[in-house]
């Protein structure tokens, strides 16, 4: 599954330069710009793989990450008193997301970046069966996208971007069960709507 999802990401993080550049306000002390950086270390290539998923563009990714690191640093004192900092920070990554989509007037982009990976590796291996795979990927791609959203964030987040059940659950602010059962549920629907006996 690693080897099918690198074909489906962006080639490379966000610059180190640009996000060594994001820092907490001045006046906030060396612990909170010690756990800020740490936050953007642990997290920075998987937020850029999932704007990368919604934006269709390295660029674009890269940008929108920033931008959401860019103001999780303004508040990043108030997002450390949060419950679930991870989800704290990652509904502000969401709403970046979606902003980004919206000023440029652009639809959700998963279904068309993965149409476009899956393309190029069809065509570099010339391979009839790759061709066959591409229209069934692509049923995948379009079926995950009308998934209810949190069922949709746990298919992407698990199988796409690659994180942990606990890593999810952290993000979405819910426990391990409920992220599996959305991942059940989804599961169910993405079979029902590309007509898979899931026995």
């Amino acid at each position: 599954m690693s080897t099918h999802r690198d074909r489906l990401l962006p080639a490379s993080g966000p610059d180190r330069v640009a996000l060594a550049q994001i820092a907490v306000p001045p006046e906030s002390g060396d612990q909170l710009a010690l756990t800020f950086q740490a936050f953007l270390a642990t997290h920075a290539r998987k937020w850029v793989a999932y704007a990368y998923l919604h934006t269709g563009s390295e660029d674009a990714a890269r940008e929108v990450t920033v931008a959401a690191y860019e103001r999780l640093g303004q508040v990043w004192p108030h997002a450390l008193r949060q419950a679930s900092v991870e989800a704290y920070a990652w509904s502000l990554l969401k709403e970046q997301v979606m902003e980004w989509l919206y000023d440029r007037r652009q639809p959700f982009a998963l279904t068309g970046t993965a149409a476009f990976a899956v393309v190029t590796h069809a065509l570099l291996r010339e391979c009839q069966q790759q061709f066959a795979m591409l229209e069934s990927q692509l049923g995948l791609y379009a079926a995950i996208s009308r998934l209810p959203e949190r069922q949709c964030d746990v298919i992407v987040l698990r199988h796409v971007v690659g994180y942990r059940d606990g890593e999810i659950a952290a993000l979405l602010g819910v426990d391990e069960v409920t992220v599996r059962s959305y991942a059940s549920r989804g599961k169910r629907k993405l079979a029902a709507a590309l007509g898979i006996d899931q026995g």
